[in-house]
């Protein structure tokens, strides 16, 4: 674990489509040569709980299930990144949901060619992102941030 202090934190996940392909260090290493910080990282697999608080804003939408089932499917890592203006930058590495349309450059743009299986999430906010973070690593969220 690195310490931040207080640059801007954000929550991405590298989802399980990319542990699978062993993208993981290339996905990583994007960020860090951006010079984000990584201030907390591990490999897990969740449950349909932990899913559904995650995407609760999605859980009743037509596409959830499949989303559910998939982020549920296998491990995947979680971390925590660190630095200035942590949440828009990494939005801009990821690139657009859709990999068949996200630019080239982008994660999802060189590496993703589905909407579903894309790779990462990457906190769209960030008070998202310290819901998120809270979720995901209770440890260092901010004092009175909820999880859920």
């Amino acid at each position: 674990m690195v310490s931040s202090g207080s640059a801007e934190r954000t929550l991405v996940l590298i989802k399980p489509d990319a542990v699978r392909r062993r993208l993981v260090s290339e996905i990583l290493g994007r960020f860090e040569r951006k010079g984000l910080g990584i201030d907390a990282m591990v490999l897990r697999r969740i449950d349909a709980r932990l899913a559904d608080l995650h995407y609760a804003e999605h859980v009743a939408k037509p596409f959830y299930p499949a989303l559910r089932d998939f982020v549920t499917s296998g491990p995947l890592v979680a971390l925590v990144l660190s630095g200035s203006g942590a949440v828009g930058l990494v939005r801009g590495l990821v690139g657009a949901t859709d990999g068949r349309l996200a630019a080239p450059g982008t994660i999802r743009g060189d590496l993703a060619s589905s909407s579903r299986e894309n790779l990462v999430h990457a906190s769209d906010s960030v008070d998202t992102a310290r819901r998120e973070i809270a979720l995901w690593f209770p440890e260092l969220a901010d004092p009175g941030t909820e999880p859920a």
